[in-house]
């Protein structure tokens, strides 16, 4: 196999596990194509060239793309790769989305290379946005679609519909859409569900709405959701994925299930109810 590496170079954590495990595939002869940042970053840090090439293309001609840092790495990474398997590398903090800590980069390389390793499909979300004067925005998102009132106290007016039915007003500030990958972030920390992957679903949860019974709710993924969003004279903050843009009110955004997904790898041993067992801490210290 042949690996794909990058990650995020603002993290002091990952300068020692990186060059430890670009010398290991050095010695043992395994492939690799290392991210431009990356090498520069080892360079700079004295350490040896790698024996890999370096590339402003780390998923071209791989088989698996390493990605080291938090969930928001794995993000960026979904957004530069197109098809080959992720596996996340967590040297951020709570790591939703990484598979493995940066201790088991070598174990996850074995397993990898004796075919233990799987791969599982997460749907995605596409985002068309309607409006006058639109500049460059983000049309898809792995995680979560975020309109937000955005450095005012004002809230902002969402109207949503499914499909041709009328759903809701949120006055708010703001509306989070997340797909079951996205709804343990910013969904879940304003009251939404988990929804467990492959379920076919998407979560609309709205954040701090003036009405107290406007609650979270779960909607099938394969109706369009149309929002439109008014805004009391100042612009909102539109985001997919993080990746934010600030866009004027009278603006309507439409999101449906992408047919393009993201694959992701999986770890032997190592399902989806554990990482959430382990992350949360369920089951730890209850008192019954």
């Amino acid at each position: 196999m042949t690996y794909g590496i990058t990650g995020n170079p603002t993290k002091d954590a990952l300068w020692q596990p990186l060059a430890d495990l670009v010398a290991w595939l050095d010695a043992e002869g395994l492939p690799y194509r290392l991210d431009r940042p990356l090498a520069d970053g080892l360079a700079q840090r004295g350490g040896t060239d790698p024996g890999g090439p370096v590339t402003d293309t780390p998923a071209d001609g791989v088989d698996l793309v390493l990605s080291f840092g938090g969930d928001g790495t794995l993000l960026r990474t979904a957004h530069r790769v197109d098809g080959t398997p992720i596996l996340g590398v967590n040297i951020g903090r709570l790591g939703f989305l990484t598979k493995a800590e940066v201790g088991e980069v070598r174990e996850v390389v074995e397993a990898a290379e004796a075919g233990r390793t799987g791969v599982e499909e997460r749907m995605t979300l596409a985002v068309e946005v309607e409006g006058a004067g639109l500049g460059d925005v983000p049309d898809w998102a792995l995680n979560d679609v975020v309109v937000d009132k955005s450095g005012t106290t004002s809230m902002i007016q969402v109207e949503a519909h499914v499909g041709d039915d009328y759903l809701n007003t949120y006055w708010a500030d703001g509306l989070v859409v997340a797909t079951p990958t996205g709804s343990t972030a910013y969904a879940l920390s304003v009251g939404g569900p988990i929804l467990a992957p492959g379920t076919d679903t998407l979560v609309v949860a709205p954040i701090a709405p003036h009405t107290l019974t406007a609650r979270p709710i779960v909607l099938p993924c394969f109706s369009e959701l149309v929002l439109r969003v008014e805004t009391r004279d100042h612009p909102f903050a539109f985001a997919c994925d993080g990746v934010s843009t600030l866009l004027d009110g009278g603006v309507t955004v439409r999101i449906r299930r992408a047919e393009h997904v993201v694959r992701l790898v999986t770890l032997p041993d190592r399902d989806y109810f554990q990482t959430i067992r382990d992350k949360l801490s369920w089951g730890q210290g209850g008192v019954f």
